[in-house]
């Protein structure tokens, strides 16, 4: 075959796979509205914000990301590696040491869910550079956080965040080098005027009504927010206000605006977008994309509380008498 006849058959192929993934659509609810229920799991080792020398390269190529897997493979499969959550995954096998070791690590690699590589060198997809951007106040409530977070012996429980205390993992969970414990595996439900966001961690529940009633009053406020879902099209669009002054987002609190998209691609991929703002915390809106894979697994309670010795009791033994 010539040349200009196989480069004709590559594009009417291309061009075929692009009209069989448009023609594709979500199964329906007896409602009749895009079927996003399962559970669903974010196992993706892209970093939340791009790392510094992939600056300006917003795509690996295949090869690249084969050679992140394979060095992955080869620093997480010796059983002498420390375990590597959120964006910690992705930079070590980009960092490519001969072993990682992480100080902050409470298990191995071992106990850590399979992670999957795709091109993407952000889940950021907004800003274009792929960075948070950040405000000095938001700045300093970032430092202020971490250094909580690593204190060797807090005055009480008080002093320690709502994660580590296990009361809740928040909203929106990004996972990352920021919300620790990501989206990881969740459920969704749909009935005729809600969709319910099960999420394994904490075992909280979102309950989301779709009928179009309004907000609650800006006087009552709650740690996730007040939600309200509505379709457009195939995507379920989510808007939360109303977070509580507890709550707490990367140094957002109740001045948090979240917006979230539900858009199932593939029959075993959502694509989950949020867009959050907050001008004390940011200097505009940001956006990221988390790729959910849809998996056979039941969900089960995780009693964080109830084992949460390491924090509530070891830690705060150490605490001033």
């Amino acid at each position: 075959m010539s040349r200009v006849g196989l480069t004709l058959v590559v594009v009417i192929a291309s061009h075929m796979a692009a009209s069989a993934q448009q023609a594709w659509k979500a199964p329906r609810t007896p409602d009749g509205y895009p079927d996003l229920q399962g559970v669903w799991l974010a196992n993706r080792a892209t970093p939340l914000e791009r790392p510094a020398s992939l600056a300006g390269k917003p795509f690996l190529t295949d090869e690249e990301v084969k050679e992140l897997k394979a060095r992955a493979d080869r620093i997480f499969t010796d059983g002498k590696a420390d375990a590597a959550p959120g964006d910690n995954f992705f930079l070590a096998a980009l960092a490519n040491p001969e072993v990682y070791k992480n100080p902050n690590a409470t298990g191995g690699a071992e106990d850590l869910i399979e992670r999957q590589f795709d091109n993407r060198t952000s889940l950021i997809v907004d800003p274009p550079d792929g960075k948070i951007p950040w405000t000095a106040e938001g700045e300093r409530r970032r430092a202020a956080a971490i250094a909580t977070a690593t204190a060797a012996a807090p005055d009480g429980p008080e002093d320690l965040g709502n994660l580590m205390r296990c009361l809740t993992y928040g909203t929106p969970r990004l996972g990352g080098a920021y919300t620790a414990g990501a989206f990881s595996y969740s459920e969704i439900l749909q009935t005729p005027g809600f969709v319910i966001l099960y999420m394994e961690f904490a075992h909280e529940a979102r309950i989301i009504p779709i009928d179009g009633r309004p907000h609650l009053p800006e006087t009552i406020r709650q740690w996730s927010g007040d939600s309200r879902g509505r379709w457009q099209g195939e995507t379920l669009v989510v808007e939360t206000t109303n977070f509580s002054p507890k709550s707490f987002f990367m140094g957002s609190r109740e001045a948090l605006r979240l917006v979230e998209r539900f858009t199932r691609v593939a029959p075993d991929t959502i694509k989950y977008e949020i867009t959050v703002s907050d001008a004390t915390v940011w200097t505009r809106p940001w956006t990221a994309e988390i790729l959910l894979a849809q998996k056979a697994d039941r969900l089960y309670e995780v009693a964080c509380h109830e084992g949460n010795f390491a924090i509530m009791t070891d830690i705060l033994s150490g605490a001033p008498k």
